[in-house]
C-alpha cells in the first residue's frame, strides 16, 4: 500500500513542470527542533501563544527575548535531516519549483534550498520597531537581549509572525500565485490548520493541481489529497526520490 503510494506520487511528479512543496513543524521536528504544540506547547508555563504575541512584547520584551533566545540556542544546534535535503534537490530537477514553509529556523536554507518564501518569518533575522531596519543576526547567544537598531537605538524584535499579526503580504501573495500555477502540490508535516497559509492547500486543489500529502497523521485538508503518504517526510521523500531516479 505505501510502497504503491510512493511510485504514485514519483509519477505525478516524473511529469510534473511546476511543483510547489509547503512544509510545517513536523519536517523541523524530525530534526529535534521543538514544536510547541500540544501538551508540550508550554514555555514556563505559559501556553506559547501568551508568549509570542505583540502585547506580550509590549508588557516584557526581554521575556520575549529570552524564548526567542533559547529557540536560536536550539536551532544553532540541530541540522536539515532527508527531508530538508531532498526538497534542496526537487529545486534543482524540476524547472519550476516553489517552497513556502511555516518553519522559521532555517534549516531548509541550511539544506540549500534557495528563495525559501518563510511565510511565518525568520528566526535569524531581526527587525528594528521604529525605524523597520531589518538585519541577520546569527549570533548565539546575543550580546544584549533586547538587542537595539544600530541605526536609531530602539529595541529589535524577532522577525517573526506572532499570533495575532497579518503575515507578509508580498510573500504570501507569491505563495499564493504559485499555488494557483502547480501540478502537483506536495504538503509536507503541517497539520494545515493555521490560516491563511494552510489555505495555500485549497488553491491548489481548486486550480486542479495533484495534491500529495506526507504526513504520520492526517492533516486538517487531508480530504483533498490525491495522494497519502503516513510517515516521517525524512524517510518518505527520499523514497519518493529514488522512485523518480529509477523512472
Amino acid at each position: 500500500m505505501l510502497e504503491d503510494s510512493i511510485k504514485a506520487a514519483a509519477r505525478a511528479l516524473s511529469g510534473a513542470g511546476q511543483v510547489m512543496a509547503f512544509t510545517g513543524a513536523g519536517v523541523s521536528a524530525e530534526s529535534g527542533v521543538a514544536t510547541f504544540r500540544g501538551a508540550g506547547g508550554l514555555w514556563e508555563g505559559q501556553p506559547v501563544e501568551q508568549v509570542a504575541t505583540p502585547e506580550a512584547f509590549r508588557r516584557d520584551p526581554l521575556r520575549v527575548w529570552r524564548f526567542y533566545e533559547a529557540r536560536r540556542v536550539q536551532a544553532s544546534t540541530v541540522r536539515p535531516n532527508p527531508a530538508h535535503e531532498t526538497l534542496a534537490r526537487w529545486q534543482r530537477r524540476f524547472p519550476a519549483f516553489c517552497l513556502a514553509t511555516q518553519n522559521v529556523d532555517g534549516l531548509h536554507q541550511a539544506a540549500g534550498s534557495r528563495e525559501v518564501l518563510e511565510l511565518h518569518g525568520g528566526l535569524w533575522r531581526v527587525r528594528c520597531t521604529a525605524c523597520d531596519r531589518q538585519r541577520e543576526d546569527r549570533t548565539v547567544p546575543l550580546p544584549e537581549l533586547p538587542p537595539r537598531c544600530s541605526a536609531c537605538g530602539a529595541i529589535e524584535r524577532p522577525d517573526i509572525v506572532w499570533f495575532g499579526e497579518v503575515l507578509p503580504t508580498d510573500i504570501l501573495s507569491a505563495a499564493a500565485q504559485a499555488a494557483a500555477k502547480a501540478e502537483v502540490f506536495v504538503v509536507v508535516g503541517t497539520s494545515a490548520v493555521v490560516y491563511p497559509a494552510a489555505g495555500l492547500v485549497e488553491i491548489a486543489a481548486s486550480a486542479g493541481a495533484t495534491i500529495i500529502e506526507v504526513n504520520p497523521a492526517a492533516s486538517a485538508l487531508a480530504h483533498l489529497a490525491d495522494i497519502v503518504l503516513r510517515g516521517p517526510a525524512g524517510e518518505l521523500l527520499p523514497r519518493i526520490d529514488a522512485t523518480l531516479e529509477v523512472s
